[in-house]
C-alpha cells in the first residue's frame, strides 16, 4: 500500500515514516508539509492512503481532505496531535470524506515511539476495506417487557457525523422513540462526537452504557471498539465478538441483535459510508416488518453502505439526507 504523510512537524514525519516503513507491503508514496502542497500531490500522484494532519500552516488539514475528497478522493486517515482539542475538526473532515482519526504517534528522545501500534492497526483497517490489506499487521431467554419503547436503529461511517447531525436536528423533542446509532468512529473520538450531536438536536445524546435500558426521546451513541448489542433483556451490551471483523462497532452486528430481541419494530436507517456494513443487517429488519430506509447517492460522502443496501432490496426508502427525518416522524406511532 502506498501511503502520504502530510504535516508540518518534522518530528512527526519522522515517527510515521518509521512506523510505516516498518511492514514490508507498505512505502512512503510522497510526504507534503501542509494541506496546498498535499492537494497539489495528490492530483499528480494519487496514493492508496494519506495520513492527514489537522493544524498546518497555509491550508489545514480539514480544508485538504474535502480539496482531495472533490478533486482527487483516496482513502483518508486522520492523525491529530490532540484528540480533545480537535474533537470539532475531525468530525469536519470526517465530514468531507475522511475514513477515521487516530492520534499522531510521538518520537522521543531515545529513538522509541509511542502510539505506533495503534497507527498501523487503523491502516491495516483501513487497507482490509479498500482492498490492500497488510500482510503483517495483525488484526439465557427472558420474558419480554411489553413496554418496550419504540426504537429508531441507524448506522453511518464516513460522511456520517454531518448526515447524523442534519436528522437529529429535523427530529422532534417528543419523538416517541429511542435512537441508538452505530457509527464507525474510535472510543477516543465517541464522547466528543456525542457531545457534539447533542448540540445539534433538541433530543438529549449520549454513550450508551453496557447494561441500560433505552428510553423514548434518548438518542444513544455506541462508544467502544467493541460492538454494541441488544440482548434478550432489552438492555444494551458491548460484545467483543465477531473479534475478526473489520468494522468495530459493527452495523451488521448491531442490526442482527435488534432483529432478534426487539419487540417495537420502527425504523432503520443505513446512511453513508464505505463498504457494505449493515446491508446484510438493513435487509433482516425490513423482513422483520421494520420500516427500513437507505441514503441516496447524491447526498452520501461514500456511496457504499447504502448502495450495498440498495443493491440486495434491504431498503424499503432510498432517501436524499434532509428527508430522513420526516420519514422517520412518519413512521413514529400515533399512540405509545
Amino acid at each position: 500500500m502506498r501511503i502520504a504523510i502530510v504535516n508540518d512537524l518534522l518530528m512527526a514525519v519522522e515517527a510515521q515514516r518509521r512506523i510505516v516503513t516498518s511492514v514490508s507491503n507498505y512505502e512512503i508514496a510522497w510526504i507534503a508539509y501542509n494541506g496546498v502542497e498535499a492537494v497539489e500531490r495528490c492530483g499528480r500522484d494519487r496514493p492508496d492512503l494519506i495520513l492527514m494532519d489537522l493544524s498546518m500552516p497555509v491550508m489545514d488539514g480539514v480544508q485538504a481532505t474535502c480539496a482531495i475528497m472533490r478533486e482527487s478522493p483516496c482513502a483518508i486517515l486522520v492523525v491529530t496531535a490532540s484528540i480533545k482539542d480537535d474533537a470539532a475538526k475531525v468530525f469536519e473532515a470526517m465530514g468531507c470524506g475522511a475514513l477515521d482519526a487516530t492520534g499522531t504517534p510521538i518520537l522521543g528522545d531515545d529513538g522509541k515511539i509511542e502510539g505506533g501500534a495503534e497507527l498501523l492497526k487503523k491502516i491495516a483497517t483501513i487497507g482490509k476495506l479498500i482492498g490492500k490489506p497488510s500482510r503483517e499487521a495483525v488484526v439465557a431467554n427472558k420474558i419480554v417487557p411489553l413496554r418496550a419503547p419504540r426504537l429508531v436503529v441507524i448506522g453511518s461511517s464516513t460522511g456520517g457525523p454531518k448526515a447524523l447531525a442534519e436528522i437529529l436536528a429535523r427530529l422532534p423533542e417528543d419523538l416517541k422513540a429511542a435512537v441508538v446509532i452505530i457509527q464507525h468512529v474510535d472510543v477516543q473520538f465517541a464522547g466528543g462526537l456525542a457531545e457534539w450531536l447533542n448540540d445539534q438536536t433538541h433530543l438529549s445524546v449520549s454513550i450508551a452504557a453496557g447494561g441500560q435500558t433505552l428510553r423514548k426521546g434518548m438518542v444513544y451513541l455506541a462508544g467502544t471498539n467493541d460492538h454494541l448489542v441488544v440482548g434478550p433483556d432489552l438492555a444494551v451490551h458491548y460484545t467483543p465478538e465477531p473479534r475478526d471483523y473489520t468494522y468495530r462497532p459493527s452495523v451488521d452486528t448491531f442490526f442482527f441483535s435488534v432483529g432478534r430481541h426487539w419487540p417495537n419494530r420502527a425504523v432503520a436507517v443505513l446512511l453513508t459510508g464505505m463498504g457494505k456494513d449493515g446491508a446484510k443487517g438493513l435487509l433482516t429488519l425490513r423482513r422483520a416488518g421494520w420500516h427500513t430506509i437507505a441514503q441516496d447517492e447524491k447526498s452520501s460522502v461514500v456511496y457504499g453502505m447504502p448502495k450495498a443496501a440498495a443493491e440486495i432490496g434491504a431498503a424499503v426508502e432510498i432517501l436524499p439526507v434532509e428527508k430522513i427525518a420526516d420519514s422517520i416522524i412518519g413512521h413514529m406511532p400515533d399512540e405509545d
